[in-house]
């Protein structure tokens, strides 16, 4: 797999399953910059506003668009919300997953409805999941271990990948 610069793993991280088998999922350790222009009245329930190239995003959109930057395709998943994002702020923040992607998460679903991962990247034959963790603030839960193991289940045919993104804020 290669992974956009910023978000190449520095390490892994060990995941226990809920059928006991563990197994190590990359970690890459990015910096956010946290947004310095006027906060909009929606966070998101308090997420934190970050700057990506001067845009005003969140993490999991900060992820998508180093994706998209590499050249890859892809969607926040916003399960919340039940969206496939592609912004947040604004018009045409939405986006449905083409058909193919569709299916891959459907399939996923089928195994676990709750817990998927933040971010569904493509390009080409690959698929790359992303989760989005703030250092010292998210833990990985339940139910994405239990979507993690059925998207192993699902996807073992395809080129797939998991990838954890530990992010931190900057200090300036």
């Amino acid at each position: 797999m290669q992974y956009p610069e910023l978000l190449k793993p520095q390490s892994s991280q060990p995941i226990l399953l809920p059928s006991g088998r563990e197994i190590q999922l990359p970690k890459a350790t990015p910096i956010f910059r946290r947004w310095r222009g006027d906060m909009p009245a929606d966070t998101f329930n308090h997420k934190p506003v970050l700057d990506f190239d001067g845009e005003m995003v969140f993490a999991e959109l900060a992820i998508l668009r180093i994706f998209q930057k590499a050249g890859w395709r892809g969607r926040w998943i916003d399960s919340y919300r039940h969206k496939y994002r592609v912004g947040y702020w604004g018009e045409n923040v939405t986006e449905p997953l083409p058909p193919k992607q569709f299916a891959i998460l459907d399939s996923i679903r089928a195994g676990c409805f709750g817990g998927c991962f933040d971010v569904f990247c493509w390009r080409d034959c690959a698929i790359l999941f992303a989760e989005s963790k703030w250092k010292g603030h998210d833990a990985f839960r339940s139910t994405q271990r239990c979507w993690l193991e059925a998207a192993l289940l699902s996807v073992a045919n395809l080129s797939a990948s998991f990838l954890i993104v530990e992010w931190s804020l900057d200090r300036a």
